[in-house]
């Protein structure tokens, strides 16, 4: 299934769907940060923010990925916020180069040619000084993320072509099959799962994409359980997986690295002779720079300063 229907999370948990609507950095909802909505009215305007109830019942249909849009709507998204979304053959063909640089050989986890790719069934073997657990914790980071296409890819973005369980290629997809050829029990699988996912982090801008990201990566944790002992995942588990995620894939500025719409105007209520000359002085809130949570020393940084932190390193 391509397009998820927020109340189905809802029928889950109403947590989880609160929970994949936070903004960690300022402790709200995330924002629409677009105007693709504002046919809707005032509480669609891009600074607003995301309510669930804007998105559920009546208005469940109003959330869809970029493949379920019209034309012309992926038109005016491009034109308005450069919105391209990459095939899924070319985020393939790149991971792989990601992977060829990690295990020092080619063709890992698939054979790619002529914009497909054949998987590699034979379980992942690791170069000398490498162990699978080195990269189920290797960070990866993907940039301006979309519907996160490059972490997981349960469909093509594109195309719309939804991708069996076995054949996806994303860097999460990835870590996924590690965890499931190298653990037995699910205490055990879940621990390892837990770790791939706070080792994968992505931004973006837009947050109607944010959320769908958001949701993909969440509903690719219930597919890989179901895949692997048959049963989804208790609600527990879902609400630590969802907190992981929150955090992990965050609405930021790319330019500014900070939170949109955090530089809002407003007033200036201060009376001083200079209200007599300029009665519409207006003033800017500083910007919120965005912050994400390193889980191996369990603490909160920003990003604008992980480069400080010879602890995190990045593949982009």
């Amino acid at each position: 299934m391509i397009d998820i229907i927020e109340e189905e999370i809802i029928n889950i948990s109403e947590e989880l769907i609160n929970i994949l609507l936070k903004d960690r950095t300022t402790k709200k909802n995330i924002c629409w940060a677009t105007n693709y909505y504002i046919s809707y009215g005032k509480e669609y305007y891009p600074h607003k923010p995301i309510l669930k109830r804007l998105i559920t019942g009546y208005n469940s249909k109003i959330l869809l990925p970029r493949v379920k849009k019209i034309s012309k709507d992926k038109i005016r998204r491009t034109k308005e916020r450069a919105e391209v979304f990459t095939p899924l053959w070319i985020c393939n063909e790149q991971n792989n180069l990601i992977d060829e640089l990690w295990f020092g050989k080619k063709n890992v986890f698939n054979f790619s040619k002529n914009k497909l790719w054949n998987v590699n069934k034979e379980q992942i073997t690791f170069p000398k000084g490498k162990i699978w657990k080195d990269y189920v914790d290797a960070k990866r980071l993907e940039i301006s993320c979309g519907e996160a296409p490059y972490i997981v890819s349960r469909y093509d973005t594109v195309s719309g072509n939804v991708i069996p369980f076995e054949e996806r290629i994303g860097l999460l997809d990835r870590k996924i099959r590690v965890v499931n050829e190298n653990t037995e029990t699910e205490e055990e699988w879940f621990s390892w799962i837990k770790r791939a996912y706070e080792s994968i982090y992505g931004y973006e801008y837009q947050g109607d994409s944010l959320l769908i990201a958001r949701q993909n990566i969440f509903y690719t944790f219930i597919e890989s359980m179901e895949y692997k002992f048959s049963h989804k995942p208790n609600e527990s588990q879902m609400r630590v997986i969802a907190e992981i995620i929150s955090w992990n894939i965050w609405q930021m500025d790319g330019i500014t690295m900070a939170v949109p719409y955090t530089e809002q105007p407003i007033e200036n209520n201060q009376l001083t002779l200079f209200n007599f000359i300029n009665k519409n002085e207006k003033t800017k809130q500083k910007l919120i720079p965005c912050k994400i949570f390193d889980w191996r020393s369990n603490s909160t940084l920003e990003f604008k300063n992980i480069n400080k932190r010879r602890n995190i390193k990045w593949v982009i």
